[in-house]
């Protein structure tokens, strides 16, 4: 029998896995996500994306501020459901909440655990070089990502791949694997592994005072910094022009040939020389701008080899 399912997600990254479980014929009875958000020109109230898909299925949308209330908890439980999926919620499940489905609550989370728990695993696992990563379902406790793991896929890092590209190949990985796993939950087939506290890393927040770029890095720790922010919040540097210093966010690049003074343009294609090596700019974006690729910021902007990003 099909699975009676909450569902419990927030951005884009969250949406595949809602269309899979529906797809594959379970019974989401409500969708919890977070309230709607001014955004836009006119700052009206945006749905997040969850909401809006969930809207357009005809499935039954909650935006509580809070799960700690005892009414809260009442509604929660008057869903009858065998199991919540949560997939980037956003809130903190308190452990009655974790304990009202029959089967409890399982989480998708964008790394290999134990490595990179917390909010950011996809950016962190670009910065610092990893060479793979993955999608882990896990039965949820009280703990930060520190539930007992039920099924796991990994995939490999290129230095080509932005924080975008991954995510995009990580959301229907993650929903695949999802529907798997409640697959197995509803044959009764679904097994559970402690997980290691060999190898814990946290994925901590990004934050926009990390975001300027350091020249005297070595290329690709400069290439895994831009790509792993990329497109937000966006690396940044500094280019003198008209006599005044410009923000430029450099949001695609690869590992080039060259060397020079960290942040020195060593030629007429945008290679930038590193503490060790160079990178070539592929895309970038001017303060104010739209993103462009680096031919068309350089027919607006022509930059000569010996001059300098900061």
């Amino acid at each position: 029998m099909p699975l009676r399912l909450i569902f419990m997600g927030t951005p884009d990254f969250a949406v595949p896995t809602l269309l899979e479980l529906v797809a594959h014929g379970h019974e989401v009875v409500a969708v919890y996500t977070r309230a709607p958000k001014p955004a836009g020109r006119g700052m009206k109230l945006q749905p997040t994306p969850v909401e809006q898909e969930a809207r357009r299925l005809g499935i039954p949308v909650l935006t509580p501020t809070t799960l700690k209330t005892p009414e809260a908890l009442a509604e929660f439980r008057a869903h009858n459901a065998d199991a919540a999926v949560v997939v980037a919620y956003g809130m903190i499940l308190p452990q009655a909440i974790l304990d009202a489905p029959r089967y409890g609550c399982f989480n998708l989370h964008a790394s290999l655990l134990p490595r990179w728990r917390g909010a950011a695993p996809i950016n962190r696992a670009i910065m610092e070089g990893d060479a793979e990563t993955g999608v882990m379902v896990t039965k949820m406790d009280v703990g930060l990502d520190t539930g007992d793991v039920a099924m796991a896929e990994r995939l490999a890092i290129t230095d080509l791949m932005t924080a975008a590209d991954l995510h995009d190949a990580l959301a229907p990985l993650g929903a695949d694997l999802m529907v798997r796993a409640m697959g197995g939950l509803e044959r009764g087939g679904l097994q559970l592994k402690k997980q290691s506290e060999d190898g814990v890393t946290y994925a901590a927040k990004i934050d926009k005072a990390e975001a300027r770029i350091d020249w005297k890095r070595p290329a690709r720790e400069v290439l895994r910094h831009i790509h792993g922010l990329s497109p937000f919040p966006g690396a940044w540097c500094e280019l003198a022009a008209d006599g005044e210093p410009a923000r430029i966010k450099i949001l695609r690049c690869e590992l080039a040939k060259g060397s020079g003074a960290p942040g020195e343009v060593l030629d007429d294609g945008l290679t930038i020389a590193c503490g060790d090596g160079a990178i070539r700019i592929l895309e970038l974006q001017r303060e104010g701008k739209a993103r462009m690729k680096a031919a068309d910021f350089l027919r607006g902007t022509p930059l000569k080899a010996g001059a300098r990003f900061s």
